[in-house]
């Protein structure tokens, strides 16, 4: 009888559950690849850097074929890339810093997870890095976690769709760094404009060799200790990666405005807050070099989006 009585409305919820469990499929989980990233002459194999024709960020002149490189647990140099890796303690917490000098601009890039964009599209660090033949590698913006917000990447423009005050990163094909907000200024005037990466995270840290957030601004995330990831240019073809442990007995982390402070003392022009938290990695020379984790339980990388990396 009760069925009899209330079979449609115990045949609208269950329709119901069934079609909200699969948005939560949808939005966090299953797959869905938008655009195949063009093939490059890079695809991990040592090559001089690509020159305009071959799609070089640059349009500079081809670089001669790099040096046997000298490679240590701390170090590469090649004669286009030199790179030293330098731990710090900071805050109680492990920091991480690759000072990188570049030959030319077209060796600092980024890759998509599963050379792929589209929604949760994921793979771990280690596991872009090694795919795109990566020197040197951090996690990006995790393009993939927002459903707004400039996707640029390798001067292939991805995603146009603003999100209200926006922090971007801009790269540009000189190598040259600038600190947008995408309210004021559309994604195909950058990239018209030179633009080859756009990293949409956030928020700057440094500008113009100062600091630009305090603990009194962004309050939900500059006053916590989180795992962090930071991208800064120091001058011309001169770089930072930054990336720091957290939520670990051994590590408590760092807050934005302590990460900005850090970055300006080691000479950051321009800084960049990427995503953090456990998604945190640093990858050197075929290794992982930190102890990224989200929980603070399993020392373990987190699948993300994207990286941001130095290489041919």
């Amino acid at each position: 009888m009760f069925v009899r009585r209330h079979g449609w409305a115990v045949l609208y919820s269950l329709l119901l559950m069934a079609f909200t469990g699969y948005l939560a499929l949808d939005t966090f989980v299953i797959s869905q690849v938008y655009a195949v990233v063009p093939d490059s002459d890079g695809g991990g194999e040592s090559a001089a850097a690509p020159s305009a024709e071959q799609g070089g960020a640059s349009g500079l002149v081809e670089e001669p074929e790099p040096a046997e490189p000298e490679l240590s647990e701390s170090s590469y140099s090649d004669g286009n890339i030199d790179i030293t890796i330098t731990e710090y303690r900071e805050h109680d917490t492990s920091v991480y810093v690759a000072d990188i000098v570049l030959s030319a601009p077209d060796y600092l890039q980024t890759a998509l997870a599963q050379n792929a964009y589209g929604r949760n599209v994921t793979a771990k660090t280690f596991e872009i890095a090694e795919s795109a033949g990566a020197i040197l590698a951090v996690n990006g913006d995790y393009y993939g976690s927002q459903e707004e917000g400039y996707v640029l990447r390798n001067g292939v423009l991805y995603r146009d769709t603003a999100a209200r005050n926006q922090e971007d990163l801009v790269i540009y094909a000189d190598g040259s760094f600038e600190v947008i907000c995408e309210d004021d200024v559309t994604a195909e005037a950058l990239l018209e404009n030179g633009a080859q990466q756009i990293l949409s995270f956030g928020p700057a840290l440094v500008e113009d060799g100062a600091v630009v957030v305090s603990e009194d601004d962004e309050v939900g995330r500059a006053k916590a200790s989180n795992p962090r990831t930071a991208i800064g240019m120091i001058d011309g073809l001169h770089y930072l990666f930054v990336v720091s442990d957290g939520r670990t007995d051994e590590s408590a982390g760092l807050s934005l405005s302590q990460l900005a402070e850090f970055m300006a003392e080691l000479g950051a022009v321009t800084a960049y807050n990427l995503d953090g938290g456990g998604s945190s990695t640093m990858y050197f020379a075929g290794e992982v070099i930190n102890n990224p984790t989200t929980d603070g339980r399993r020392i373990r990388e987190r699948s993300v989006s994207d990286i941001v990396y130095i290489g041919y």
